[in-house]
């Protein structure tokens, strides 16, 4: 038995290799990809070579980059977190041949996973299977923003993922996956208003399609349009809590603009060229603003035995049954054969082919 592996050997280099599966093991069980979906941040950056670990040492410990040996050279064999698996051998209780779950592997045909070691997120039946390659990861990446939304307010007594946005005015730099879905949660939990701002008219259709508002940023200044219609009282006007998803330095600024004061930009978004242009000294001082990281690499401080990953999957399941079908219409823009990864990826990351979510059909 051989799976197939996509691997980005160098810049602008991706290509299948084939690789003996590894043998069933006790307490083990073996999926067969279903849907591998790619995500456009960080994938692209290693196939352009922009991502950090490609040229500097990650110290975990000390949580800095520093120089050394890249954490994660070339060639590159575990890209991507989206998977989707069926489960063809069991060697566990846990895992039952025949389930359908949400895993993180990597763009591969197959995979050996210990359940120990690794999450499983099994698919409802009433959920669309390719739908499943938000449960696992980018979904709660998502939902990870909105917990940091609540968790600015009400420190580590969160209760409800909508604490944060709940009766709030919200808006969401950016019209990506990320932005998409993270607009669709702070709708789904009670925001009493939420635009979305892109200048790309297509992405801006889509959001409209999944029946958002949005604001061209290049069009009327949008910080004029929504402090004025946002009123708290005399001096404090704009957005309650901004979500940041578009990893440019103009979406912080605007993002910084758009605020109240005192408010917080909530970042989800992944700066691979730095953000020089961002203006610190104006309204990110006049107004007292604040600026919060959600990484998914860890949640709000106090919140960790509450909110695990397994919660924000669950979180995820019941967005995707809410707007399964909007998202399957409007945001999965393409499904494509798994052995055309390698053309797809670099025809992505060199801008010669545009799609907001592709997903790979095992």
């Amino acid at each position: 038995m051989r799976d197939t592996v996509v691997v980005v050997s160098a810049p602008g280099r991706v290509e299948l290799v084939e690789q003996d599966a590894a043998p069933l093991r006790p307490g083990t069980f073996r999926v067969e990809t279903l849907f591998s979906g790619v995500s456009a941040g960080t994938e692209l950056s290693y196939v352009k070579g922009t991502n950090p670990y490609l040229h500097v040492t990650w110290n975990a410990d000390l949580g800095l980059f520093q120089p050394g040996e890249a954490s994660s050279p070339y060639p590159l064999t575990r890209l991507g977190y989206m998977q989707v698996g069926r489960v063809v051998e069991s060697d566990t209780p846990a895992v039952a041949v025949g389930e359908v779950g949400a895993m993180t592997y990597g763009h591969r045909t197959g995979w050996l996973a210990d359940p120990v070691a690794e999450r499983f997120v099994p698919l409802p039946d009433d959920l669309d299977p390719l739908l499943g390659v938000y449960v696992a990861h980018m979904g709660p990446i998502c939902a990870n923003g909105l917990l940091h939304a609540a968790a600015d307010l009400h420190g580590a007594g969160v209760r409800s993922l909508g604490d944060g946005v709940r009766g709030r005015r919200v808006a969401v730099v950016g019209a990506g996956v990320v932005a998409l879905l993270t607009a669709l949660f702070a709708r789904r939990h009670g925001a009493a208003s939420v635009v979305v701002l892109d200048p790309t008219p297509q992405r801006r259709q889509v959001a409209e399609a999944l029946g958002l508002e949005t604001l061209d940023p290049g069009s009327d200044d949008p910080a004029v349009v929504l402090k004025t219609r946002w009123a708290h009282t005399a001096g404090d006007r704009g957005a309650d809590v901004v979500f940041q998803c578009r990893g440019q330095a103009w979406a912080l600024q605007l993002a910084l603009r758009l605020l109240r004061p005192q408010g917080t930009v909530i970042d989800l978004a992944f700066y691979q060229g730095g953000a020089d242009a961002v203006r610190l000294g104006e309204e990110f001082h006049h107004n007292g603003l604040s600026l919060r990281c959600a990484q998914i690499g860890r949640v709000p401080r106090g919140l960790a035995p509450t909110w695990d990953r397994e919660r924000l999957s669950a979180e995820t399941v019941d967005l995707l049954r809410a707007y399964g079908d909007v998202i399957r219409k409007h945001v999965v823009s393409a499904v494509v054969p798994f052995d055309e990864a390698p053309t797809l990826l670099t025809d992505l990351a060199e801008r010669r082919r545009q799609e907001l979510q592709v997903v790979l059909a095992g």
